[in-house]
């Protein structure tokens, strides 16, 4: 079989149920995290550019120079349109992550810890669907809607967070190798920093909205921020967790999912 590796589409392969398409798991995996950061950070950057007045406005018109998450990837027609196009084009590689982690979790994991698998993947399942929720159905447009997918994303991913650290070192029949045991440091900073930042963010929040004081709006945006990152960081992890456990995925005609 014939691989260009420099590319992130390996080849097609004609078979009798038709075209096949394979991939890199790994350039797939920095491809897919890239695409939230940058539209992310797109969206922070234009709205601090183009919009800075309206994106750092407050209820209570106290100084503030940064634009929350939601103030920047939702209240302006750009910062929509690349952040959701962004999400919705991540949505199906994330996936196929689902189902790389469980062929990666079916060599590692305990038998008997596998229902744990099974809980985790299904919260991620949540988790990638509401963000895909809150991206869609930004606050400016129904804001119930929204405020639910947000608080269920929030809650899921931080469950999945810590769920996925406990497998990662408590269920294994598996010793870490060298990469494993990086991915696995590097998701416990990831999880810590994730949950501090949120904590503080809605201390920051609550403050604000009781107190009106300068800048406290201004450290709840760049917390978020914060929170948002590490989100990606910990689910780009899963370049090191697969290396030399399975190279590329192989996607049929009919959706056949393969790994090698």
């Amino acid at each position: 079989m014939i691989r260009y590796s420099d590319y992130l589409p390996l080849h097609y392969e004609k078979s009798q149920s038709g075209f096949s398409l394979e991939f890199s798991l790994e350039k797939l995996a920095y491809f897919t995290s890239a695409l939230p950061l940058v539209g992310f950070l797109f969206c922070v950057i234009w709205s601090l550019v183009y919009n800075f007045e309206e994106s750092t406005f407050t209820h209570c018109k106290v100084p503030n120079y940064l634009p929350s998450v939601s103030a920047a990837i939702g209240n302006y027609t750009l910062q929509r349109i690349v952040f959701t196009t962004a999400i919705v084009f991540h949505t199906g590689p994330r996936i196929i992550y689902l189902l790389a982690y469980q062929e990666y979790y079916r060599e590692v994991v305990k038998r008997k810890s596998r229902y744990l698998v099974r809980v985790a993947t299904f919260l991620n399942v949540v988790e990638i669907l509401s963000l895909l929720g809150l991206t869609l159905v930004p606050s400016a447009v129904h804001y119930p809607i929204h405020e639910k997918c947000f608080v269920t994303f929030i809650l899921t991913s931080e469950v999945y967070m810590v769920l996925t650290c406990w497998i990662y070192k408590k269920e294994r029949q598996l010793p870490f190798n060298n990469l494993e045991s990086r991915s696995f440091k590097l998701k416990v900073k990831c999880f810590a920093l994730n949950i501090i930042c949120f904590s503080i963010a809605g201390y920051c929040f609550l403050r604000h909205n009781k107190y009106c004081e300068p800048g406290v709006y201004t450290m709840f945006a760049l917390f978020e921020y914060v929170v948002v990152i590490t989100n990606i960081l910990f689910h780009f992890t899963i370049v090191y967790d697969i290396n030399g456990k399975m190279s590329s995925v192989l996607i049929s005609r009919n959706c056949n999912v393969q790994f090698r």
